[in-house]
């Protein structure tokens, strides 16, 4: 075992769901969370908001939040756990406590921290597009693994129209100018699309809302945006640069 991997043996993550006990996707996300991140998944903890409490003390028995997507639930008229998630990102947040979140988690701190997000199915993204990161990105210490141009998974029918005060946006796509962005001075981390995805991982998860998709954009639409998948390794590197910088490394 080399450095790295004995450094990361000793991290602890708490991921945050809003995902019904039946979905399968469920432990599929914290797998894929875990493998970018280069630690075991028994290393990432699962906390479900719709069931459980919420507490800012957890966040000292962690080394850093995380956020996924959210299946059926969004921060658009957000149902009250949903409410008090956004409430705990924006304390832990606001106490510099490492987060990376990901599409929905995206959005909630979004939201909680004064930006806007709009239903707009006219530009979801489901499957895998082309992005650019900003020229902020190529001096932020995480993101300045990126090209200018990338490809990423992406699956989301909401959307950031207006970003809060204080933070740097760090990537865009044509149909959203808002794809990700750090609070400066701080290890808190965002991001539209889904880092924690591989190709194969995002084809999956479409397959398993294949049904909803199917209403969304019809059976045909639907399946050209699942044969449509492609790799986006360069947006894969993300996470475990985070843990490296934010967590190993002590830059921020």
């Amino acid at each position: 075992m080399d450095q790295s991997t004995d450094s990361r043996a000793g991290l602890s993550f708490l991921l945050l769901q809003a995902r019904k006990l039946n979905d399968l996707v469920r432990d599929e996300e914290r797998d894929a969370f875990a493998a970018q991140l280069g630690v075991q998944p028994g290393q990432v903890k699962q906390l479900d908001i719709l069931e459980d409490d919420l507490d800012l003390a957890m966040t000292k028995d962690v080394d850093a939040v995380l956020v996924g997507g959210a299946g059926e639930f969004g921060v658009v008229r957000p149902h009250p756990p949903v409410q008090r998630m956004i409430r705990f990102l924006v304390g832990a947040a606001e106490a510099d406590h490492p987060i990376f979140a990901s599409c929905f988690g995206f959005q909630a701190l979004v939201v909680g921290l004064g930006g806007e997000v709009v239903e707009d199915e006219s530009n979801s993204e489901v499957g895998t597009y082309d992005l650019q990161s900003t020229e902020s990105a190529a001096k932020d210490p995480v993101f300045s693994v990126l090209p200018l141009s990338f490809k990423a998974q992406l699956g989301h029918k909401d959307r950031a129209v207006k970003m809060p005060d204080g933070v740097t946006n760090l990537a865009r796509s044509e149909r959203c100018p808002y794809q990700a962005f750090h609070i400066p001075g701080t290890s808190v981390y965002a991001t539209q699309f889904h880092p924690e995805l591989t190709w194969l991982d995002n084809r999956l998860r479409f397959e398993r809302y294949m049904d909803q998709y199917g209403r969304l954009f019809g059976k045909e639409g639907a399946q050209r945006r699942l044969d449509a998948h492609e790799p986006g390794p360069e947006a894969n590197e993300l996470l475990g640069r985070f843990v490296d910088i934010c967590l190993l490394g002590g830059r921020k």
